[in-house]
Order: C-alpha cells, then structure tokens, then sequence
C-alpha cells in the first residue's frame, strides 16, 4: 500500500469525496461494492482429477508445483 503524508492522504480523500458525489454512490453502496469484491470468488483456471482447483492467482499451490514437477504440462490441467 501507498504510504502518503498527511496532506496527499487529505487531497486524496477529498478527490474521492468528490468523484462519489458526481457519480452518486453513497457510503452503503461503497461498502457493499466492497463486501461483495472480498467475497467474490474467482473462476477456476486449473482443475485436476482429484477436484483441486487454483484460479491462476497467488503461488502456484503444491498439487500443481508436483505435476509440473514430475513432467506434466501445466495446460493438461487448464479448465
């Protein structure tokens, strides 16, 4: 994360105040917006026999890392 001084983190405050005002989104639906981001979940990418799955983000989890590993190509398990 960014980490402002006081006075850009003020301005920046401000800017967003104002942008909510111009487009009308309120507080509540900021904070909805929010909640349903947090819980989205992401498609699946990958999938293997076995019903793991991994959506592509973060590190590569350990099921896929082995099969790479052992001479799998990593498309085999692409959804």
């Amino acid at each position: 994360m960014f980490d402002l001084d006081g006075n850009a983190r003020e301005r920046l405050v401000l800017w967003i105040r104002r942008r909510m005002e111009e487009y009308g989104i309120t507080l509540e639906a900021l904070a909805g917006a929010i909640e349903a981001d947090a819980n989205a979940k992401r498609a699946v990418m990958y999938r293997d026999a076995y019903g793991n799955t991994w959506d592509g983000q973060g590190d590569k989890p350990d099921w896929l890392a082995r099969a790479i590993y052992a001479g799998q190509n990593i498309d085999h398990f692409r959804v």
